[in-house]
Parts: structure tokens; sequence; C-alpha cells
């Protein structure tokens, strides 16, 4: 019997999840907690395991530390919650995938990446890894959906009119974030609840993740640095340079450490430069943009109140992006897609995002808040076309403050982040 919880919102991943485990033994699902991870793999299990179950004094951890088989006998799919705890899960369920060759036996999930030598297979061909994040507009029942990306590469996309979204609502969708618990809360109470998640990675989880002890002041002025650096080409030496800013607190690989903490939590993640030549050094070697996981996290770092980014409107188009940025990496993700950005350091030509579907057809996107800035947007978008040798599918730009889907003379689409789904 599915364990579905009854106030569950469907999220685009599911339909993945559905096709994977028919696929693989079993499936890992991997991202921040809190993004709703459990909640959607209890809407394919027919049983569960929970190892942070402190209603049960932890029992069932227990029994899995004692030997791990005694916890891997339930009705598949099996949901081990938060299997990290006990690393040795891994491999344990690799091996009973192995003995039968049964698909969708089990689906693990992890908000942290172990650091452990207790694992000593990948899992390929057994386990299949994947990344989730806090909900997108669409999954929130924000954005109408009334244009797919998959309608902006196939060209079916119509001209009509849709709501407006006026620029507070706009800035109360940046400061709730798409965290599942905080999307239907105020403003406060949103962003008390951020502020606590923060106070536990900087107390908890960040020591917790390998046993090491990190100093907390250290790792809040990286995150404060990160924050302040959202959405730009933010080099290491830049962070590093924050943090030493006032007196010498740490050290290059200090700091490098402690970002690499906040990767392996799920908080943080690169949007990568992107080059039409496959075997371009840019795809690799330029800077990439660094994204906490959703751009609440930083008005939570920051303590960012709707009347301090009012005031602040360049900042706010930075997060507005941010925004932009994580729905457009969940929806490409779902047609197994990358996100990225380009940036061409001959010219200084930058796109904000590029769409690129497995089969290398790509679109190029500009993420303009204000109206006014869409000539600008669209010229941009010209002179990227006019450089590259592969042209994208199709170009547009997301303005957050515009009341139509249009396709213009030239060819580029505009549309609002609120009319767009996968």
């Amino acid at each position: 019997m599915l364990l579905v919880k009854e106030e569950y919102k469907a999220r685009i991943i599911d339909k993945k999840i559905s096709k994977y485990l028919n696929i693989f033994g079993a499936i890992s699902l991997e991202g921040p907690k809190w993004c709703g991870k459990t909640w959607t793999a209890l809407n394919h299990a027919n049983s569960v395991v929970y190892l942070h179950n402190a209603k049960s004094n932890f029992n069932e951890k227990k029994l899995a530390e004692m030997d791990v088989n005694l916890i891997l006998d339930k009705e598949a799919p099996e949901l081990i919650d938060e299997w990290q705890e006990v690393p040795a899960i891994w491999d344990a369920v690799r091996f009973k995938c192995d003995e039968d060759r049964k698909k969708g036996k089990y689906i693990l999930t992890g908000s942290a990446t172990p650091v452990t030598n207790d694992i000593h297979h990948s899992g390929a061909g057994r386990i299949c890894r994947m990344k989730m994040r806090t909900m997108s507009l669409f999954e929130a029942g924000v954005s109408s959906g009334t244009v797919s990306l998959k309608d902006l590469f196939e060209g079916n996309v119509k001209n009509q009119l849709v709501n407006q979204t006026e620029i507070q609502d706009i800035i109360q969708l940046i400061i709730k974030g798409g965290w599942p618990e905080s999307i239907n809360m105020d403003e406060e109470s949103a962003l008390a609840l951020t502020q606590s998640y923060i106070e536990d990675v900087l107390n908890f989880d960040m020591t917790n993740i390998d046993g090491v002890k990190r100093d907390i002041n250290k790792m809040r002025r990286i995150m404060r640095s990160l924050a302040r650096n959202e959405s730009t080409l933010s080099s290491d030496s830049k962070i590093i340079n924050d943090v030493n800013e006032e007196q010498d607190l740490a050290t290059k690989n200090t700091v490098l450490d402690y970002i690499d903490v906040l990767q392996k939590l799920y908080l943080i993640e690169n949007q990568n430069a992107f080059s039409t030549n496959l075997r371009s050094s840019s795809r690799v070697g330029k800077s990439a943009k660094r994204h906490f996981v959703d751009p609440s996290l930083v008005c939570g770092i920051l303590g960012l109140t709707s009347k301090k980014l009012i005031n602040d409107v360049n900042f706010l188009g930075f997060l507005f992006e941010a925004l932009c940025e994580r729905d457009l990496r969940t929806y490409i993700e779902s047609y197994n897609g990358e996100l990225y950005h380009f940036r061409d350091n001959t010219t200084g030509l930058e796109v904000d995002a590029i769409v690129e579907m497995s089969d290398g057809y790509y679109g190029a996107i500009e993420i303009k808040l204000g109206a006014d800035k869409i000539e600008e947007a669209a010229t941009n978008l010209k002179k990227f076309y006019d450089i590259t040798k592969t042209k994208p599918k199709f170009m547009c730009i997301i303005c957050g403050l515009y009341d139509a889907v249009i396709k213009r003379p030239d060819g580029i689409y505009i549309l609002p982040i609120t009319a767009l789904k996968q």
C-alpha cells in the first residue's frame, strides 16, 4: 500500500521516479533537507524505515548499525530515509539488487553526501542517483504553466495575455522560497524558519557530516559572502577576500573546505559555463555562477525583508535571476538536460541562462525583473546569436513584471516566470 500523504503536492520528479523504479534496482533521492524528499519518496513506497525516528529511540538505526540486513526485508519499494546515517546501507542495497536483479526494490533519501570509507561501490547500474530541489513556482501552484520549455523548443507558443505578478509578490516568492513548509506562511514566519534552518547548519550539520569540528564564525562569514555574490561569477579568491576583509580568519584551503561542506549538504551548486563547441575548454574552464539552492537562503543569511529588498532593486534583480534559474534547472532536468550560463571572455557578452536538452538542442534565456530592460536583453541575445556557430533552438526573455506571452517580430519570446513550466 502506497504511503502517500493526503496533503502531498505532486512534484515534477515524480514521473522520473516512477520510470526509473522500473529500470534500476534502487534509486537515491538527494537534496537539501526540508525540500520534500521524504514525502515524495513515500508517494512511491510500500514500506518505510526512518533512521532519524526519535519516537522509537532510533531503534531502526540501531538495528541497521548491528546488521543492515535487519532493515532490508520490507515490502518493495522500501524507503530508507536519511540512509547516510548508516553508510553501510549503500553497499548492502547494491548487493541486494544484485541478488535477484529485480527492479524498484529500494528508495534511499539523503540530505548529505556521506564522507566515509564504508562505501566500497558506486552503485552504478543498480542505484540511480537523482537530485531533488525545493519546489518550483509551477509545483507550488504559483505558475499557471501556460507555456512549457517543450513548447519553446518546438515553437508551439501562442501570443496571449496572462496575469501580471506585482513586484511585492515576486519579493514574497523570493523570501519564502520553495520549501514545502513555508510556501503558505507569512513573510515573518517564513524568514524565521529559514534562519532556523541556517542555524541548524551552523550548529550541527557542518560538523555531523564528517565529524570535523569547524568554526561557526568562519562558516557564517563564508555563507554571507556567497549570499552577497548570489547569481554572479564570484571566484574563490573573491570569497576568500571577503572572509578575510577585516582580519585573516581563514586560509584558502579552509575556505574551500567550508564551501565543499555546503556542497555536500546540497545547499549550493554551480551553474557551469556553456559553449556550442562540445570540446571547448569554456565548458570546464570558465567560472561557474554559484547559487544557493533556494534564494530564500540568501534572505535568511543576510536578514533581507521585503522593505529592504524594495530599496535595493539592483540586488533584487540578482535574486529574481536566482529564482528563475532555480526553476529552469528543475524544468530542464526533467528532460535529462542541463542548465548553463554563457560568457565570452573576449567581448564580455553574457547570457543569463542556457537550457540544453540531452540531444544537444539548446535555448538562450535572458532574465530581467522589469520590462524597461527588455530591449537591452534582446540586443544581448541577438549578439549571442551572431557569434555562435550552432544556433539556439529558441531565444527568450523572462521578465518578472510582464502580463503577456509574445513572440516578437525578431523571433525572441517574452514571458513571465509565472507562466512557465517544464
